[in-house]
């Protein structure tokens, strides 16, 4: 009979690992658990923060309190009764018509009998107010002679109908005033002169001025002008007349 084999000592031969097949498979799986036990820690600890995000997210919502009640538990609506009454406002009482109201008078002042007339009678009346001239029919013409007094003094501002205004015959240059030449002054001055019937100045007004030193030598060149007459109705009237009086330092006369 054949002896039965040891067999501790065939599971011994078979094994392919020893001491440093294990030392190696050892090393391997130890870092591998470790690589596994770090992941498994990370997702835990960020699955825990996620957590608290989320949470966060959700305390930050407003809450929003509802209430529902039922059309029995309402009370009733306000009277209408007690609002308060709309402010009243005063109205004037309309005044009287002052115009256009009869006036009663006593029957004595009434006249009984008016006689009114026809329209024949008032087409046949002839109108004051106008004239037939000239041989056609229909030629119809109204004149108002203007009567104007010849002595009559006009007013400064008043107008003065001519036929022919007047024309300057002599013109006189004003003297510079000397202080005026010595300070470098320049200036115009705008004169009115009352020409009368012979053409000669009768009055002389400034109506304007830029510079007043000059007003009196504007004056008095003024009243040594010659114009001749105005002309109205074939006759010469008084009218006024406005000068403008220059004074250039360039153009000047000492006086």
């Amino acid at each position: 009979m054949k002896q039965a084999a040891n067999p501790t000592a065939t599971q011994a031969v078979a094994s392919p690992y020893g001491r440093l097949e294990i030392k190696k498979v050892f090393s391997k799986n130890l870092l591998r658990g470790l690589l596994i036990s770090v992941g498994i820690h990370l997702a835990v600890v960020g699955a825990y923060y996620f957590a608290q995000y989320l949470g966060e997210d959700e305390d930050n919502i407003p809450t929003v309190n509802v209430r529902i009640l039922k059309y029995s538990d309402l009370g009733p609506p306000p009277s209408i009764s007690a609002a308060p009454p709309p402010p009243s406002v005063a109205v004037a009482a309309a005044a009287k018509p002052t115009v256009g109201m009869p006036v009663p008078v006593p029957d004595a002042e009434v006249s009984a009998e008016q006689t009114i007339a026809t329209q024949q009678e008032l087409s046949s009346t002839p109108s004051p107010a106008t004239e037939q001239m000239g041989a056609g029919e229909g030629d119809m013409r109204i004149e108002q002679d203007i009567q104007i007094d010849p002595d009559a003094e006009p007013g400064i501002d008043e107008f003065v109908p001519v036929e022919k205004p007047p024309q300057i015959v002599k013109r006189v240059i004003p003297l510079y005033p000397p202080m005026a030449m010595r300070a470098g002054l320049e200036g115009t001055v705008y004169v009115k002169i009352l020409v009368d019937k012979d053409g000669k100045p009768k009055k002389a007004v400034v109506i304007k001025s830029t510079t007043e030193i000059f007003n009196e030598a504007a004056v008095d060149a003024a009243m040594q002008f010659i114009f001749t007459p105005a002309v109205m109705n074939n006759g010469p009237v008084k009218v006024w007349v406005a000068v403008p009086f220059k004074f250039k330092l360039k153009d000047a006369t000492p006086g």
